[in-house]
């Protein structure tokens, strides 16, 4: 039994101390973080170019270049618009000016249609892309279905605008390719090729789960 009115014997102070820790730096080393929301939602501008009327195939290599073309096509379009993607790209098409674009295309006449194909929607359902958000609004006018793994599927990434207006980059890994305004033959050509993978198509059940 401890008796606690004993007197304590003076501590060791020598004792306590601890031994020097050696320490080595492992040198500099840099932190990612992520972009600010502010960088994310900044406004985006159209690139210059009329649809319909602009001949010239304008070429691109930048990210910036392809989100330009792709606005000035969005906001242009009359009639249709078809996306065909690998992962509905986020830096691309999860933004609100293309939001805004898509929105104002939809409710602009009720035979406007937006038909989105994609190889894999699992990303862009978690990150609610802003696309996915509004087929749940206009289900009716914006069609999104996943490309059926059991046909031909392309490694490429283009959007179809009317009959006239398409922006293309034939590796979708990559920034580079180009967008055109006025020909028709080259809509024609990725029009038929769209429709083709649109029909063999299917529902992608989580897509189904996160419109409901």
């Amino acid at each position: 039994m401890v008796n606690e009115t004993a007197p304590r014997e003076p501590l060791d102070e020598e004792a306590l101390e601890l031994p020097d820790i050696e320490f080595e730096s492992p040198g500099l080393f840099s932190v990612h973080n992520p972009e600010p929301v502010a960088a994310i939602n900044q406004s985006r501008e159209p690139a210059p170019f009329v649809l319909g009327e602009h001949i010239p195939l304008e070429h691109f290599n930048t990210p910036d270049q392809v989100r330009a073309h792709a606005l000035a096509l969005l906001q242009q379009a009359r009639r249709s618009l078809c996306i065909y993607s690998q992962d509905l790209e986020p830096w691309l098409y999860h933004h609100s000016s293309v939001q805004q674009a898509c929105t104002e295309f939809l409710l602009a006449n009720p035979r406007n249609r937006l038909r989105v194909l994609v190889k894999d929607l699992n990303a862009s359902i978690k990150d609610g892309n802003r696309l996915i958000t509004l087929s749940r609004r206009l289900s009716s006018n914006l069609l999104i279905r996943k490309l059926n793994p059991d046909y031909p599927i392309e490694d490429s990434s283009y959007l179809l605008a009317d009959d006239r207006g398409v922006l293309l980059r034939p590796e979708a890994d990559q920034f580079s390719g180009y967008a055109s305004y006025q020909d028709a033959g080259r809509v024609r050509l990725r029009q038929a090729h769209f429709n083709q993978a649109w029909e063999t198509s299917i529902t992608d059940p989580d897509l189904r789960s996160f419109l409901l």
